[in-house]
Order: C-alpha cells, then structure tokens, then sequence
C-alpha cells in the first residue's frame, strides 16, 4: 500500500447550487469550502472520505459519465430523488435493475432499490474502464484491498481509506477523451508520489502556491489529485 483513499471531488460551474442537490441527495449538510468551493458532509457518514468536495470550474461538461456514484434508496423506487431535483435517463429494464438519473449539471448516478440489511445511501463507486482487471489490480496495488473479477466488471473491496463497499471498474468500448468531472483524491504513505509514478502512473502538475498537492493519472488517464502526510507532532 502506498496511499489511502481521500475523498472525491465533483467540478461544477455552480458549486453551491450543486452542493445543494447532493445534499439533499446524501441527506447531507452543505459547507462553505472557501473560493467558490462547497463540500457535502452526509450526517450519517463513518468517515470524512464521504464528503464530497464540489469544486467550481470555468469549462461545461462534455461527454459521457465515466466515474459516478452508485445509491442505495430508501424505498422501492426514486422519486424522493426525482422531487429533490434528479432527472431521469432510464428506467430499469429486464436485464439493469436500477435508475440511471442526473444531477442538474448532467452528471449521471445510479440508484437501486433498498435491500434489507443494507442502508441508503453511496455503495459503490464506479469508473468506466478499457481493462477493467488491469485497473482493479492496479488501484488494489496502490491503496490495498481485494480484487473480484467477473465477466465484465472487476472490483475493489477493503481499500484503505475507502468508505464503501466497492470500488468497481467496469469494462466499456469508448475510450476516455475528456477530463473526468468525478475524481478522487489519496493520501500518500511517502512525502513525495516516487512511488506512484514508479508504479506506473503519469505526473499531470506539481504542487504550487495555489495547490499543495499533484495530480496525477492513473493506467488509463483517470486524473486523481495526490496529498503528502500531514505533519505530526
């Protein structure tokens, strides 16, 4: 393990607006993040790598949906979602058992009927992928955990620092052509991300006045933003 896994950040051009809907969406509370930025805390969170940080960007979204979040309902069907501001894509047919829905800046997630034992809420995180085994046993070698394969789709379970059940990968034929709108954010175990580099992945831009992180891409060019340890003491 050479890092843990942070929290995500959503880019947005309305930041507060859209912090908004995924708290209502979390049965969360909105924070002020200074510069434009809000972050959406879920009340029922077990840790702070469930916020997630909406981050203001000057540049509309563009093209598909490739990371996004899959919800657990409370009910039997969406529309407490659909009246707090979710659009509809698609309904669930004989082979998806779910809701594909937007959020207002068009970014897609996922919502699944409520299961007993199970609570509402984010289950799941999930990235489309070329090499869905590639970037599983990728990712797994980065922050740990076990890795499932099936025919399609393989996933990470036990990450360190991941606060759901699975971080999924799942195999699509479209190549990634455009910045992706949800990234993730780690903590680095080292001061500087050697490691990550050495393990293959690419150093988009170094820490500045601005930023005290990288940014890097992963196998298939995910971006994720890169965090050295906090001092202690």
């Amino acid at each position: 393990m050479i890092a843990r896994f942070k929290d995500l950040c959503l880019d947005a051009n309305d930041p507060l607006a859209l912090g908004a809907f995924w708290a209502r969406m979390l049965d969360g509370d909105v924070a002020d993040a200074g510069d434009d930025d809000t972050r959406v805390d879920p009340r029922s969170a077990r840790s702070n790598a469930e916020s997630i940080w909406v981050n203001k960007v000057p540049e509309p979204r563009v093209g598909t949906t490739r990371v996004h979040l899959d919800l657990r309902l409370a009910g039997a069907d969406p529309a407490a979602l659909l009246a707090d501001g979710a659009r509809l894509v698609r309904e669930p047919d004989g082979e998806a058992t779910w809701w594909v829905l937007d959020d207002p800046e068009g970014n897609e997630f996922c919502a699944f009927p409520a299961r007993e034992g199970t609570r509402p809420g984010p289950f799941e995180l999930v990235v489309d992928s070329a090499d869905p085994a590639a970037q599983a046993t990728w990712w797994a070698g980065v922050v740990g955990g076990t890795i499932e394969h099936d025919s399609t789709t393989s996933s990470v379970a036990g990450a360190a620092g991941f606060p759901w059940d699975y971080w999924v990968f799942v195999g699509v034929p479209e190549p990634k052509t455009v910045k992706n709108r949800l990234h993730w954010d780690v903590d680095l175990v080292d001061p500087e991300p050697m490691a990550l580099i050495a393990a293959g992945a690419t150093l988009l831009r170094e820490p500045s006045a601005q930023s005290r992180w990288w940014v890097l891409a992963d196998p298939e060019g995910n971006e994720f933003c890169a965090f050295a340890p906090r001092p202690t003491g």
